[in-house]
């Protein structure tokens, strides 16, 4: 009999299985696709030799992961790349702001009325930071904080809505570069503790950038996987799992699925009846004959550059995709230029692009023509540099990520009591109805990104339960 069986190979389960494996527990990991990584994979999606990131790309809560930072994954082929700038934000003036590794240049690139404001915000947090990632990303009761006052102090800051916090700045770069960080997370800009999600993120790029991943995501979770086969895990790919009699007898099993497919699969259907998904994004991956032809300088040296006119554009736009049931009619968008520092990803000369906005879950249509109407405001002739797209909605989403349900590819909605309370009020929120069952997914803490920390807290819950039996 195993100790551990693992459902899904994200980076999620895949940190959950290493950790129990590091710490001598027999693991096996069973995923229902061909390859492992869920939202972190790379694939030819559009021309021969150009390898795109179906879903996650840029990656600042990854190289901050306090999970990832103790295991040797660099000995497995992974390797960080860092763009010159971690994250721009142009506008349609052609000047941009910046989310720099300096906190100075960051600062200057908002001005002078707001600079200052900028560099006393960070400042306490900072110098800080390894030990407040550990805390906050260790929450619920996973751990005692190693600094409570630091904590404290972030939590004052972060958990008012991030409209609040951004009344400290007075003019509008600062806040519409604040309001995009905070869609990251597809949230409502005056939502419960959107504060904090923009303070994260910033942070993590003054810490330790936003890079990309050598040769793609799929590095990550290949180097998971490596080093989880190296401590005698095992990984099985093309085994969808229906009900738990599809699993081997284990001692315990950790489910790294959305909370609706685990109960379904482990028996108890109504037990997370009242966990709510959020709005769906909708994906083009593009194959590009040369860069991006941004107007402003400092974009085309950002491996991130975040696409919205200013705060109340980005606001209009989360609005109408989470709340008013509709395709915004100018998306706010994320995209990633992985070429800009790691040229593995097309051929010579070409570039890959990835791009997504914002939309209801579920939604049927076609974004394409309003993503690239937004490009063209700060990119113009950027159509003109496309040689193929490869287009993805909610329908197509899901179908390739069972846990992206609605094209929610936050496996839950991130807001409300929710950004903290996942996948429900518990006091274990990787402990279910059933004792021998656990879920690790980003549906529990501290939530979505290739961060592995869920992964990291659902295994401390699992190995006490296996020194108990």
């Amino acid at each position: 009999m195993l100790d551990a069986v693992v459902v899904g190979a994200g980076p999620n389960g895949l940190t959950a299985a290493v950790e129990l494996a590091r710490r001598g527990f027999s693991v096996a990991v069973f995923e229902a696709r061909d390859t492992v990584g869920g939202g972190a994979r790379t694939e030819e999606l559009t021309l021969p030799g150009f390898r795109h990131d179906p879903c996650s790309a840029a990656h600042p809560l990854a190289i901050n992961s306090p999970a990832f930072r103790t295991m040797p994954l660099e000995r497995y082929g992974l390797e960080w790349l860092h763009a010159e700038l971690p994250m721009a934000h142009p506008f349609t003036d052609g000047t941009a702001a910046v989310l720099s590794r300096s906190v100075a240049e960051t600062a200057a690139s908002f001005g002078p009325r707001d600079a200052g404001a900028y560099r006393r915000l960070v400042a306490p947090f900072l110098p800080k930071w390894d030990t407040l990632t550990r805390d906050f990303m260790s929450l619920p009761l996973t751990a005692l904080p190693r600094d409570p006052v630091t904590l404290a102090r972030f939590g004052l800051v972060g958990l008012p809505p991030s409209t609040w916090l951004t009344r400290r700045f007075q003019d509008e770069k600062a806040k519409t570069l604040f309001a995009g960080l905070v869609a990251h997370v597809m949230a409502p800009l005056n939502g419960f503790a959107t504060g904090a999600i923009g303070l994260v993120f910033a942070l993590a790029a003054h810490a330790r950038g936003w890079p990309v991943a050598r040769g793609g995501s799929q590095s990550i979770s290949d180097a998971l996987t490596a080093y989880l086969k190296d401590l005698g895990g095992l990984v099985h790919t093309d085994y969808e799992v229906k009900r738990l009699d599809d699993l081997p007898p284990a001692r315990a099993y950790v489910f790294d699925t959305s909370p609706t497919a685990l109960g379904r699969i482990a028996g108890f259907p109504r037990y997370y009846e009242g966990y709510k998904y959020g709005p769906g994004v909708f994906k083009v991956d593009y194959a590009l004959d040369g860069p991006v032809p941004w107007t402003a300088e400092q974009a085309r040296a950002a491996g991130t550059v975040q696409i919205g006119a200013d705060s109340a554009e980005i606001g209009t736009a989360l609005t109408a995709a989470s709340r008013e049931g509709r395709a915004p009619d100018k998306p706010f968008m994320i995209t990633v230029q992985p070429g800009v520092v790691d040229p593995t990803r097309a051929p010579d000369g070409k570039q890959v692009f990835w791009a997504y906005g914002h939309v209801p879950s579920g939604w049927t249509g076609d974004l394409t023509d309003a993503m690239e109407r937004q490009l063209e405001r700060f990119a113009p002739g950027f159509r003109d540099r496309v040689l193929a797209r490869a287009t993805a909605g909610p329908p197509e989403l899901a179908a390739r990520n069972a846990n992206y349900i609605g094209g929610d590819i936050a496996s839950g909605a991130v807001s409300g009591l929710q950004i903290l309370l996942r996948p429900k009020l518990s006091l274990s929120p990787y402990s279910t109805p059933h004792p021998a069952v656990f879920i690790c997914s980003s549906a529990t803490p501290p939530g979505p990104g290739v961060h592995g920390m869920s992964g990291h807290n659902a295994a401390k819950a699992v190995w006490r339960r296996l020194r108990q039996t």
